[in-house]
């Protein structure tokens, strides 16, 4: 089931609006929460031609904890689409965007998800 949250903007838009809004300790807690979840339930970490995919175990706690991150990141970056999708057994985190947002989304969780 994914949801598309956010209205795709044009390259011009997202130039100036591809950034985070949570602050500096938020942004910590946020960052921490995706490290643990990654480090003990991920799965793996791909990039794709629109933004990013992460994989997880499929757990209803971990679901739970993916749902709750991925609504902060709705909030905070949403300059980009975010979902939280059920995929060959497992939970997919998929974030989508355009222009600078993909490259962004590229450099995004690499502490938090190996590459797979």
């Amino acid at each position: 089931m994914a949801v598309q949250d956010a209205t795709p903007r044009s390259e011009a838009e997202l130039s100036e609006l591809v950034a985070c809004t949570l602050n500096d300790k938020d942004l910590k807690t946020q960052r921490e929460r995706w490290i643990n979840l990654g480090t003990n339930f991920g799965r793996g970490r791909e990039t794709t031609e629109d933004g990013l995919r992460l994989l997880f175990d499929s757990h209803p706690a971990v679901e739970s904890e993916l749902r709750a991150l991925v609504a902060v990141e709705r909030n905070c970056c949403s300059w980009a689409s975010w979902s939280v999708e059920h995929h060959d057994g497992a939970l997919v985190m998929v974030a989508r965007s355009q222009g600078e947002g993909i490259t962004t989304l590229h450099g995004m969780f690499r502490e938090a998800m190996p590459s797979g």
